[in-house]
């Protein structure tokens, strides 16, 4: 009978612990959701191809938690271009729309993440019909509503790339 007294009081002390312990370190639940945000990017090639880009997009995110998101992105850019080719004749601008998708990491403080995104350029302008395999890694700052990056960003099949700042406004859907 002692030996079952023992065991009964020490489950309840092994409950009761638990429960106890529990309560001061609850989680907090992190609802996950979409995001959707309006940028303006304004770039630099990198190369002698062009002399400056511009464009603009619009991003969907998907919060997995308060560190990590997936993100769809789209819009317009344009390369622009006052060059001549070796025969004098004006090199035309390259304007295309991106469709990429990526991954979204908060490092500091939830507000600074890095990113990095895949996809293809769709060129739409001028003549041009190609399409190109495109990835941008980037680095920026997000809070409730203002999200600033920069990234690079590589066009395969255009032979060019840029260094772009992008300025938005975020909201939750």
């Amino acid at each position: 009978m002692k030996k079952l007294q023992i065991i009964c009081l020490a489950a309840f002390a092994f409950l009761f612990s638990n429960t106890t312990f529990a309560q001061e370190t609850e989680a907090t639940n992190y609802d996950q959701g979409f995001r959707l945000g309006f940028g303006v990017n304004g770039g630099l090639p990198t190369d002698n191809d062009y002399d400056w880009a511009l464009g603009g997009d619009v991003r969907l995110q998907y919060d997995l938690s308060k560190k990590t998101s997936l993100t769809l992105t789209t819009g317009f850019t344009n390369l622009f271009n006052g060059k001549k080719d070796a025969a004098g004749n004006d090199i035309k601008d390259l304007g295309f729309i991106p469709a990429k998708a990526g991954f979204k990491a908060f490092v500091l403080k939830d507000q600074f993440y890095v990113l990095g995104e895949v996809g293809a350029g769709f060129a739409v302008t001028n003549g041009y019909n190609n399409t190109t395999f495109l990835w941008a890694p980037g680095i920026g700052y997000a809070n409730k509503f203002i999200d600033l990056s920069v990234r690079y960003e590589d066009y395969h099949d255009f032979r060019t790339n840029q260094v772009a700042l992008r300025v938005a406004y975020g909201f939750k859907l």
